[in-house]
């Protein structure tokens, strides 16, 4: 991959889930500090996609995950196109409130990439056109527009990681 690696913390080879979270275009800087928490919590490499609704030294972004920055793997992409080129030897799945196939419902390899869309509008249609076998969709009632991007990120992680054993992830209470 040619991405710009943000913190250098982690290595691909390292990271014990090889599993990849995808933000395009993110514009929260709260939500992704989440995100990042949860990449760092699981070992997942965190995608941010260019360009990004604020500075990534954002102290809200910083503040979601601070204590677990030095865990993360995060790769900057300039764009899209740069993203998909970069990623293009992963199965990459497409979190969508338009998704024709609920979450659960999918058997994720890994390594593999959940990518989700802008908190405002989601990922482009035509992207999700392309790629129909592989947008996927948490249900949720009729009428809730959706769940914020870093509880959905969540969840889907959670689901690709138990579907493997959850590896690497230390399955002991302390």
């Amino acid at each position: 991959m040619t991405a710009k690696t943000s913190t250098g913390a982690r290595t691909e080879q390292q990271s014990p889930s090889k599993l990849h979270i995808v933000l395009v275009e993110p514009e929260i800087p709260g939500n992704t500090g989440s995100v990042a928490r949860t990449c760092a919590a699981t070992g997942a490499v965190l995608h941010l996609v260019h360009p990004l609704g604020f500075i990534i030294d954002d102290s809200r972004l910083k503040r979601a995950g601070l204590d677990y920055w030095h865990l993360l793997d995060v790769r900057e992409h300039a764009n899209q196109q740069a993203a998909f080129e970069d990623l293009a030897d992963l199965p990459l799945f497409y979190l969508s409130t338009s998704g024709g196939t609920a979450y659960s419902d999918v058997r994720y390899p890994l390594p593999c990439g959940i990518v989700l869309g802008q908190e405002t509008s989601g990922l482009d249609r035509r992207l999700l056109k392309k790629n129909p076998e592989h947008t996927i969709r948490i249900p949720i009632l009729a009428g809730a527009r959706s769940l914020n991007m870093s509880n959905a990120a969540a969840i889907v992680a959670f689901e690709v990681l138990r579907q493997h054993n959850f590896p690497g992830l230390a399955r002991v209470f302390r």
